[in-house]
């Protein structure tokens, strides 16, 4: 009776004593996260250290809903950074060239228009979004946005931050919007709606079947964007 009653309790708090609560270290250990990301292939910069302390700033990426969707969304998120690094190669955008200054929002461009290229793991781009990692970080990356590109455990945490605050990609997996739903956040003006899967698109969609099936879960439906 009273291990009904504790259970009952849980369900009332929100917890399922049926759900497996995990972290993202339980799930990508350095073995996994080799397999992802080979050493000699990936940037030495990319720690998976870094990795795991960025995480800890956000308890509840990588462990939230049933062990399955845990696994879910640690490769989504992956899958999107592979294709984003080209498999942790990349730090900095390779065409610094492009104009990411947008000052509608009332945000300006103090570093200069074209130093808001994408940096670290989701390569964050445009300057409002430098601003608004920066508050949340209580730094000035508006002034400075190259520290993402020098700080490993910052550089994780920014595209975290992005996957967790600045975007429904972390929804778009907990509540079952499916992997497109990703996909569309991160870079939809230019891999989606386009009637058929641009091979980007398809690539983000590959790795992230790849990734599940390492993982040993299905990755649900509505994969793609087109």
């Amino acid at each position: 009776m009273a291990l009904v009653m504790i259970m009952f309790m849980l369900c009332l708090l929100g917890f399922s004593p049926f759900s497996t609560l995990a972290s993202p270290s339980s799930i990508i250990t350095v073995s996994v996260f080799r397999k992802f990301f080979p050493s000699n292939i990936a940037n030495p910069f990319y720690t998976y250290n870094d990795f795991i302390a960025a995480t800890k700033y956000y308890p509840t990426f990588g462990s939230s809903g049933s062990l399955d969707v845990q696994k879910r969304e640690l490769a989504a998120y992956f899958a999107n950074v592979k294709q984003e690094t080209g498999t942790l190669q990349y730090i900095r955008e390779i065409n610094r060239n492009n104009v990411y200054c947008d000052t509608s929002r009332g945000i300006p461009c103090p570093a200069g228009t074209k130093a808001y290229y994408g940096r670290g793991p989701l390569q964050l781009t445009w300057n409002y979004n430098y601003d608004a990692a920066g508050k949340a970080f209580n730094m000035n990356l508006l002034q400075n946005p190259d520290q993402v590109a020098q700080n490993g455990v910052l550089s994780w945490r920014s595209s975290v931050w992005f996957w967790m605050q600045n975007s429904n990609c972390h929804t778009a997996i907990t509540q079952n919007q499916g992997f497109g739903a990703t996909i569309r956040a991160i870079n939809g003006g230019q891999e989606c709606g386009k009637g058929s899967e641009t091979q980007p698109a398809q690539n983000r969609i590959n790795y992230y079947k790849d990734f599940c099936s390492q993982l040993g879960v299905s990755p649900g439906g509505n994969l793609g964007c087109a």
